[in-house]
């Protein structure tokens, strides 16, 4: 087996190809760049012969396609606004895909996947990715759903890479259509900073205030539990504190509209302005607490009686190599190392552009694999006395 890495010099997509030579069966690991310096680091850090690196440009559709023919899957660490651009290649190159984001941007190249017989799976990180196997674990041993919460909670620096300043300031336009929940049958879009909920993380993180976020969760959730009945589902979540105090006065301020300045005879955004400053500060690069806690609760019904699953997921913040950064790094490209695997071993038999409840039907072998590498998957079920305890608690 072939796996072409595509974005693999980013910060997240290294690791999920650390993991893939620590742990998978691939013959050939391609660690695919622009950044030529950058992906030539990454193949001498992995230090290991399966291992090469293939300069590419999603901008050249034809070049990028050559160079992914003859490889089994995609693994795709690009960020979300050139989702659209890779997966289109990674469609008529013939291969399987998988991302981190999930935003829709996939959508189009379906009918290619599955003329080719293949396999695009979008957002498969720890959230989305892994919430949903947290989700549909709980809704599997019950009869109906009512209510889905998931939270998480990212510890990292704000801006510790470009991609993740584009998540940060992208989560909170105010503009932006995809910010819903899910309530009685609709779809229901919501501001910034809509739903406050303290949510109490496994330690070191602790209790957080949480808000809702435009994660495909919401969406791809919907779809999985519809016969179930599915009356709610919302999808929150916090960085540290100190990042959700400057999005919050950026928002109070107007800044996240991304409203054109003029500055020395020079057109633009300042919230592009903001967001290079942070990429390029100490501050915009460091926090106290690193690593991922999430917190997934599901509500229903089995055998005429109320029950509340609450799952939750713990990690090793350090284990002598890894540190810092990489404790929340590792935690993202994990996951989706293992269901590029699982992917391009033939495991996941449904074709065309699918949501993770279509691809994984039964979670544990995602929450097994994960066991493996120290990454653990707690279960609480709490007999509840009444359908308002569900929705109101």
């Amino acid at each position: 087996m072939k796996v072409f890495c595509l974005g693999g010099a980013g910060k997240i997509c290294r690791e999920a190809i650390f993991d893939l030579v620590q742990h998978s069966e691939f013959e050939q690991i391609s660690v695919a760049d622009f950044n030529e310096e950058e992906g030539k680091k990454v193949v001498e850090w992995l230090n290991d012969p399966r291992v090469d690196f293939v300069k590419v440009n999603v901008f050249d559709h034809e070049e990028t396609v050559e160079k992914m023919r003859g490889y089994d899957i995609v693994m795709d660490g690009t960020t979300i606004t050139l989702n659209g651009l890779s997966t289109a290649c990674i469609a008529e190159a013939g291969c399987h895909g998988i991302n981190l984001n999930g935003f829709g941007e996939e959508d189009s190249s379906n009918d290619l996947f599955v003329q080719n017989g293949k396999t695009c799976l979008p957002g498969f990180g720890m959230t989305p990715g892994l919430t949903q196997m947290m989700a549909m674990h709980a809704a599997n041993q019950l009869d109906t759903v009512e209510t889905v919460r998931v939270s998480h909670g990212s510890f990292r620096p704000i801006a510790f890479s470009k991609s993740i300043t584009e998540t940060t300031t992208y989560e909170y336009d105010p503009n932006l259509p995809t910010r819903v929940v899910y309530e009685n049958g609709k779809f229901i879009q919501v501001a910034p900073f809509a739903r406050p909920r303290e949510i109490q993380l496994p330690e070191p993180y602790g209790k957080t205030t949480q808000y809702i976020i435009p994660h495909s969760e919401t969406k791809t959730l919907e779809k999985a539990l519809r016969e179930k009945d599915v009356k709610l589902i919302e999808v929150r979540g916090t960085w540290p504190k100190e990042n959700m105090e400057l999005v919050r006065a950026l928002y109070n301020y107007g800044f996240l509209t991304n409203e054109k300045i003029t500055m020395n005879e020079q057109e633009v955004g300042i919230l592009d302005c903001i967001s290079e400053y942070l990429y390029q500060s100490e501050k915009g690069n460091k926090t106290e607490l690193y690593g991922y806690a999430l917190h997934v609760e599901v509500t229903g019904m089995k055998d005429g009686k109320h029950y509340e699953y609450t799952l939750t997921h713990t990690h090793p913040a350090s284990d002598g190599s890894v540190e810092g950064l990489r404790a929340y790094t590792r935690n993202v490209g994990i996951p989706m190392a293992i269901a590029t695997e699982l992917i391009a071993k033939g495991m996941v038999k449904k074709k065309g552009v699918i949501i993770p409840e279509e691809a994984f039907l039964h979670p544990q072998v995602i929450f097994t694999e994960l066991e493996k590498r120290g990454i653990t998957i707690q279960e609480e079920v709490k007999e509840l006395e009444s359908i308002d305890e569900i929705i109101f608690a």
